[in-house]
């Protein structure tokens, strides 16, 4: 099965800390680590893990954690495409990782991604089974509904009502404000399924042709690690079992287990589902 992700990534220091600072405190810790991260990068090593491939179309500055980014994905099983954008750093981030499981970010730098100008591999997409959208331009969103199954981040709603291109799922956090808000743009024409995800609750999906349900959350298989990454790979679990051609409720129980095992380990890779485990 082959899978691609198009999007974002940001290089990601992940402090882990007993609780996230007050206003004026000092905090220690006394280790961190680092790693390429966000949503894209996230999501296509989840891909890679589930399908054994996984094309990851992204764009770094011309720095060297731009440099380092290709070669760490490698070792993760993702083939990167990377177009570097001269005179500008890659996106960085500050993760807090603290005793109760939860992650606060924040990101510096602009966020850069490909656009279809860009002198990428675009024309692979026509075989490709499953893409996750997560940053673009019209263009290669166009470009990836070649895909048997193409699954974009609520994130980028203004994007996805401009691109006017049949989605066959869009997935966002209901508990994200952000991705609450852009999940109300008017989308034409209609996703197939549109889903919802509420942490521990589970969530809730509608289909174009009007149905809806819930899924409960997937109990967690180990000790709560932290939440870095679980969403990302949710949403690369959805992509991958709707371009397997499983039916809604499969895919979404696929999809959560995804995102549990990712919750068990530390930041986004040491724990993510796999072939092995379906």
């Amino acid at each position: 099965m082959r899978t691609a992700v198009i999007g974002h990534l940001e290089w990601v220091e992940f402090m882990p800390v007993e609780a996230v600072p007050l206003p004026g405190e000092i905090l220690e810790t006394e280790s961190s680590f680092s790693e390429p991260a966000g949503g894209g990068a996230v999501a296509a090593v989840q891909l890679a893990r589930l399908a054994g491939d996984c094309t990851f179309f992204t764009a770094v500055g011309d720095d060297d954690n731009g440099d380092r980014v290709k070669r760490r994905l490698g070792r993760l099983g993702v083939r990167v495409e990377a177009v570097q954008r001269a005179h500008k750093p890659t996106r960085r981030a500050f993760v807090y990782l603290d005793a109760n499981g939860e992650r606060t970010i924040t990101t510096l730098g602009e966020r850069i991604h490909p656009v279809r100008a860009d002198d990428l591999p675009w024309d692979e997409l026509e075989d490709v089974d499953a893409i996750y959208f997560v940053a673009g331009d019209t263009g290669a969103l166009e470009a990836a509904r070649a895909a048997r199954a193409l699954v974009s981040t609520s994130r980028i709603g203004d994007l996805l009502a401009r691109a006017h291109v049949q989605l066959d799922a869009v997935v966002g956090s209901s508990r994200d404000a952000r991705e609450a808000h852009e999940a109300q743009q008017p989308i034409d024409p209609t996703p197939h399924l549109v889903v919802a995800t509420a942490g521990a609750e589970g969530g809730n999906w509608t289909a174009a042709e009007g149905r809806s349900g819930h899924w409960s959350a997937v109990a967690l298989p180990g000790p709560r690690g932290d939440a870095y990454g679980a969403g990302d790979s949710f949403a690369a679990g959805l992509a991958f079992a709707l371009g397997s051609g499983l039916e809604t409720e499969a895919a979404l129980h696929l999809a959560a287990r995804c995102g549990a095992t990712c919750m068990t380990g530390r930041g986004p890779y040491e724990r993510q589902l796999a072939r092995a485990d379906l």
